[in-house]
């Protein structure tokens, strides 16, 4: 994640269905997932559900709550700068 503009806090390891509030900065999968749904700071347009990694992939955003219907990730806490 070298040059990437945010600031890290931790992260939080996820590998089961519960809903995971929280303020997070990227979403990386550790092996193939499907996020079910999870809520994003100043999103516009569709719902943001059902929505696949790929192992090794991830997606930033400003997220404060993550919930897995399969797979791991590793949810990184702070915001984007």
């Amino acid at each position: 994640m070298s040059g990437d503009c945010f600031d890290l806090n931790g992260f939080e390891y996820i590998s089961d269905t519960a809903a995971h509030p929280g303020r997070f900065s990227r979403i990386y999968a550790t092996s193939a997932a499907v996020i079910n749904t999870a809520t994003v700071a100043g999103a516009t347009g569709n719902t943001f559900s059902a929505v696949p990694l790929a192992a090794g992939a991830y997606i930033d955003g400003q997220f404060r709550s993550i919930t897995l219907t399969s797979g791991t990730v590793v949810a990184y806490r702070g915001d984007r700068g």
